[in-house]
């Protein structure tokens, strides 16, 4: 593309377009279509999940969506996911926040500027596993989940609806499981990411039946609830040394993470993970 008309971060991080997935259900989709915010309305009220980079004004196009009071709620607490928090008062979050809060509130996170917001202060309410969120007419439980992806994770389960919002713990193809939380404080220890990939895969499926889909944050969505299998699968691959190792990571925005050179793409079907090479070594083949 012609560098004099490439999109600014703006155009990227903060053009906003929605769809409905269903009368009441909406997917807002933005960073070139490949990430998603969902807002979900009940009779009374409507869930916001996630606030993206926090560019543009999200607030504002999500009260063109519905005139009912938002409850905000961050599937986990990432940049691209936590990013915009600051344009409301209060947000509801996972109790492990904190521990990938410096991913998000370390100078030069995102592109935001936390300062800029009108509620910078705003007030983090945690939730908890089987905690309920009542819109009128429509409920969505709230389930924690094992670290895997990051430490901050919550599921979203929407019985009435057939949905179950999993974040980015499980994207459609792809789920990235290098330490991500820039937080010396939280370590990485990859055989306890795999065991909870596999553990929250596992504890899905209790859930889900014929007719659900997943709702992941990024690169598709709605997708099949066989990509559960497809996880668990590729888990076992990655102790059994059957899984592919791939170095050439073929994705664009993860190619651009500074810490791209140690990683390599682990496939197993459709499925596959982002890790560090040296740290998937440790586990790959020592299960056989």
């Amino acid at each position: 593309m012609d560098q004099n008309h490439a999109p600014s971060p703006e155009q990227i991080f903060g053009s906003y377009m929605a769809w409905k997935l269903d009368e009441t259900t909406w997917c807002i989709s933005f960073m070139e279509g490949t990430e998603y915010i969902y807002l979900l309305e009940g009779d009374e009220k409507a869930l916001l999940l996630d606030t993206g980079y926090g560019m543009g004004n999200l607030r504002s196009f999500v009260e063109r969506l519905t005139c009912k009071p938002v409850t905000v709620a961050n599937t986990h607490y990432h940049p691209d996911h936590s990013g915009g928090n600051g344009e409301w008062e209060e947000v509801l979050l996972s109790k492990g926040w904190s521990l990938d809060a410096p991913s998000v509130e370390r100078p030069g996170a995102g592109p935001y500027d936390l300062s800029s917001f009108p509620h910078p202060d705003y007030r983090k309410t945690v939730v908890h596993d089987g905690d309920t969120i009542e819109l009128g007419g429509r409920t969505v439980r709230v389930l924690e989940a094992f670290s895997a992806h990051c430490n901050s994770s919550l599921f979203f389960v929407d019985e009435g609806h057939r949905m179950l919002f999993c974040g980015d713990e499980f994207e459609s193809h792809q789920t990235l499981m290098y330490d991500n939380s820039c937080n010396p404080q939280a370590p990485y220890h990859v055989e306890k990411r795999m065991d909870n990939l596999k553990a929250n895969a596992l504890r899905l499926k209790e859930i889900v039946c014929e007719g659900w889909y997943l709702l992941p944050n990024h690169n598709g969505t709605p997708v099949s609830t066989a990509y559960l299998d497809g996880y668990i699968a590729l888990v076992d691959a990655v102790y059994d040394g059957t899984a592919g190792i791939e170095d050439k990571l073929n994705h664009p925005f993860i190619e651009m993470d500074p810490k791209a050179p140690e990683l390599c793409r682990v496939r197993l079907g459709d499925c596959s993970i982002f890790i560090k090479k040296a740290e998937l070594m440790k586990v790959y083949g020592t299960k056989r």
